[in-house]
């Protein structure tokens, strides 16, 4: 299908490393109030393959031309994702960004290290972001009930992803958008910047952590809704 022309109502929305699809919630609502029709895909954080494969089975049901949302690591996966039809544009929220036959891995080459965001891997290879301190590191501007339920329904990543290239970058013939949180303990600052810029990003930073799709809903929601009218405009 060609998305040229069409008025772009459709979003869908993938969440990252650690969490579900439930954390946009407050996007969710935000945008579904502006008129939007919104979908969540729940990443199985199995493989980058397996997490593809569930973002394409949502796009494949849309009605006409999406904006896919990527937050954290959701950002690799709409990297890739973003090659289908339907996707119009593409927003990455504290996203990961990389290029055609890169890893995920490399992205963090040359960039300083964030010692508040501490993964422990098990034996069997899958990350949990470590409990005692997943507020400063995740969700430092987040009540600590939230934070706490943040926390408390992680969902582990298989540690391989990171080092599994993308074979596709959509962001190359797509028009994208970035929100950076710039407390995020996630990732270097100057890494997110970058990562942004490189892709020709329109930018908005925003003071947030890097739970920003949680705590920022409104400037998140004011974003896709902007991808959704310049996408429809370029068209």
């Amino acid at each position: 299908m060609t998305t040229a022309g069409q008025e772009i109502k459709n979003v869908v929305l993938v969440h990252g490393a650690f969490a579900d699809g439930s954390g946009f919630r407050g996007v969710y609502d935000e945008l579904t109030a502006r008129g939007y029709r919104v979908s969540i895909v729940q990443n199985p954080l199995t493989s980058l393959e397996d997490d593809v494969a569930a973002t394409t089975r949502v796009l494949d049901l849309q009605d006409g031309p999406a904006i896919l949302v990527g937050h954290s690591w959701g950002g690799t996966v709409i990297t890739e994702a973003g090659v289908h039809p339907k996707v119009a544009g593409l927003v990455y929220v504290s996203a990961l960004a990389p290029d055609a036959g890169e890893t995920t891995a490399q992205q963090y080459d040359g960039f300083a290290e964030t010692p508040d965001f501490v993964i422990e891997v098990g034996e069997d290879g899958y990350g949990f972001l470590k409990h005692d301190v997943f507020k400063i590191g995740f969700a430092a501007d987040a009540s600590d009930a939230d934070a706490a339920f943040l926390r408390d329904s992680q969902v582990p990543i298989n540690m391989s992803v990171f080092a599994t290239p993308v074979k596709n970058a959509a962001w190359r013939d797509k028009p994208s958008w970035a929100v950076i949180g710039t407390e995020d303990k996630a990732f270097d600052q100057a890494m997110l910047q970058h990562m942004a810029k490189r892709i020709g990003a329109e930018i908005t930073n925003v003071s947030a952590s890097h739970a920003l799709y949680v705590t920022q809903p409104g400037v998140v929601a004011d974003v896709i809704a902007t991808a959704a009218q310049k996408a429809t405009n370029a068209g």
